[in-house]
């Protein structure tokens, strides 16, 4: 049908075919080949592409791919975005915003889709809906960029709290108690300065007088020396 015909263009695989390609190609061919040419409007205009796609038959109802191609027009010239299935599908996707998958779903809806997409489980609905309005950056991506810095700040303040807990109590009552000790140290080292001057001046004063005595002394054995 015109809808497998979109389908295997832009996805390179039909949702009703076994395995996505089984079976497409008829019985008479040796080739098929589908090329879809869309647009798609946006804030700046409208951008036209054309996809391409050729399958070769490789056995009764397998068929491999032989040519996959996505251009862009620009100003009537042809660009070539991909020539690889794989790097095809990438850009089908991004350019659309959606995967095969949502585009059955949501664009082609074959045999009650719809009510499919009604049914969804919520992650799947969401991450659905995320693609349909390229909601990534708001979604998942957004979550996981979270959750990492919640884990980064989660490891800071882990670290900080064992700092803390190596540096002791740090609250306003330990910090006045711990200047209150200070003052009391400093003014205990006050009185042992001054205490320690006291002694110093007592000690020079017994030394004065030690020296005197001996003087004295000396003085009283001349004296008595003299008299004999």
């Amino acid at each position: 049908t015109l809808l497998d015909a979109m389908t295997l263009a832009l996805f390179g695989k039909v949702e009703r075919a076994p395995g996505g390609t089984q079976a497409i190609m008829n019985q008479a061919e040796q080739t098929l080949s589908v090329s879809f040419t869309f647009e798609l409007g946006h804030a700046l205009g409208v951008k036209r592409y054309r996809v391409d796609r050729q399958f070769k038959r490789g056995g009764d109802v397998s068929v491999l791919g032989s040519l996959c191609r996505l251009i862009q027009y620009r100003d009537d010239e042809a660009i070539v975005l991909a020539d690889k299935a794989g790097e095809v599908n990438q850009r089908i996707q991004d350019i659309l915003g959606l995967s095969m998958a949502d585009f059955t779903r949501a664009v082609v809806l074959p045999q009650g889709k719809f009510a499919e997409f009604l049914t969804l489980t919520g992650k799947d609905r969401r991450a659905m809906l995320q693609r349909l309005f390229h909601l990534e950056p708001y979604g998942d991506r957004l979550s996981a960029k979270t959750a990492a810095r919640f884990k980064e700040t989660d490891v800071a303040i882990r670290a900080l709290q064992a700092e803390q807990q190596g540096l002791g109590d740090a609250s306003q009552a330990a910090l006045a108690l711990a200047e209150q000790r200070l003052g009391e140290a400093r003014e205990a080292a006050r009185g042992l300065r001054e205490r320690l001057a006291a002694c110093e001046r007592r000690a020079a004063e017994l030394r004065t007088v030690r020296e005197l005595q001996r003087e004295r002394a000396s003085l009283a054995a001349r004296q008595a020396a003299l008299a004999a």
